[in-house]
């Protein structure tokens, strides 16, 4: 966690959520031209990269693994607000819209952020070493997630087409939120040590002994962290006809704006499991991609079907053929990466092959 936040109070990082604020107050309810589309993508993408800083001073501040946790809350909040009002807008595809966006956060996560870090992680100490039984723990987790709320609806008869009827639905969204309370409580709280950092003997690491950032610091980013996050929902929604437009522009089917609305949320998380693995911290990047990948279940689910009380139209979770095979071969792969407790570069180019055949897939189904 770099100190720069101390030493420039007033860095883009501090200006940019209020500039993006003021953006989006001057862009909300009208019809953007090119221009002010551009102007808006900008002000968002750096909103994202301002908001993963001020993440990472707290992160910093409250030490791990409960650092690991305010990126990954930070950026469900974002992804459940950017499906809620993008399936508000109604259209054909909004029923599809919550599955789409939630496999592709855990494709992303599970082999696109984990990938990526075993990769940097591997090319610059030779191996990588995390703790088995932390990110062994989260792995199962995500697992049961997936399958509970994105495969079953596939296979169910109480009702037509990949759902589930109230009861069902009902059923996955608590034990969704059941789930992801017990993980948060055993890497927070009785297991804390799991995940944490360890060394190629197992051992876990000491705390980084750069100097934490103040209460005041602190504090500061936490409440610029929650302004930057209400100017990237609402910079998403006013971006999001031309995300829609360029979309079908392209020629991609309109399920890809789940992966595009995924790739945004998830820009944070990448940046800082990738420098997590730049430090020889795997297991923080583990618990950033599994930790995200748990959050946007755990969490979306029930949101969304909270939601679907007052939106129109149903609520399509259940995953194709294809997904299906997808995520079980990515389960798979994990848990082969997983268990030994250390990975090389081979195990960070299978999950992003893995990732690649996801993408073109999604291009092209």
């Amino acid at each position: 966690m770099a100190a720069s936040h101390r030493r420039f109070p007033f860095s883009w990082t501090t200006v940019m959520p209020v500039l993006a604020v003021v953006v989006l107050a001057l862009s909300w309810g009208r019809d953007l031209g090119a221009v002010p589309v551009i102007i808006v993508a900008l002000a968002l993408g750096g909103t994202v990269l301002a908001a993963v800083h001020h993440a990472e001073v707290v992160a910093h501040r409250v030490g791990e693994p409960f650092g690991s946790l305010v990126l990954a809350i930070a950026v469900t909040v974002i992804e459940v607000a950017l499906i809620v009002t993008m399936m508000s807008s109604g259209g054909p595809e909004a029923g599809t819209l919550a599955r789409d966006t939630v496999f592709a956060a855990v494709m992303i996560t599970m082999n696109g952020i984990a990938g990526i870090s075993l990769m940097v992680g591997a090319r610059r100490y030779g191996e990588t070493h995390f703790n088995p039984e932390g990110s062994g723990g989260a792995l199962a987790t995500v697992a049961t997630l997936a399958t509970v709320s994105l495969v079953l609806p596939t296979f169910t008869t109480s009702t037509p087409g990949p759902a589930f009827n109230g009861t069902q639905l009902t059923f996955a969204a608590v034990a969704s939120l059941l789930l992801y309370g017990l993980f948060v409580l055993t890497q927070t709280v009785r297991h804390r040590d799991f995940f944490l950092p360890v060394d190629s003997e197992g051992s876990v690491k000491e705390e980084e002994h750069a100097e934490p950032p103040t209460n005041k610091a602190a504090l500061t980013s936490l409440g610029l962290l929650l302004v930057a996050l209400v100017a990237v929902v609402g910079l998403a929604k006013v971006e999001s006809p031309a995300i829609e437009a360029g979309v079908s522009a392209a020629g991609f089917p309109q399920s890809f704006v789940g992966v595009v609305i995924a790739m945004l949320v998830l820009l944070p998380e990448t940046l800082a499991a990738t420098r997590a693995a730049r430090r020889d911290r795997m297991q923080t990047s583990i618990n950033l991609a599994y930790g995200s990948a748990i959050a946007s279940i755990g969490l979306t689910i029930p949101t969304i079907a909270l939601a679907s009380i007052w939106l129109d139209g149903p609520l399509l979770l259940g995953l194709g053929a294809t997904h299906i095979v997808l995520l079980a071969l990515t389960i798979a792969v994990s848990v082969l990466t997983v268990v030994p407790g250390r990975a090389t570069r081979l195990q960070g180019g299978v999950h992003l092959v893995l990732l690649a055949s996801f993408l073109v897939l999604a291009i092209n189904p």
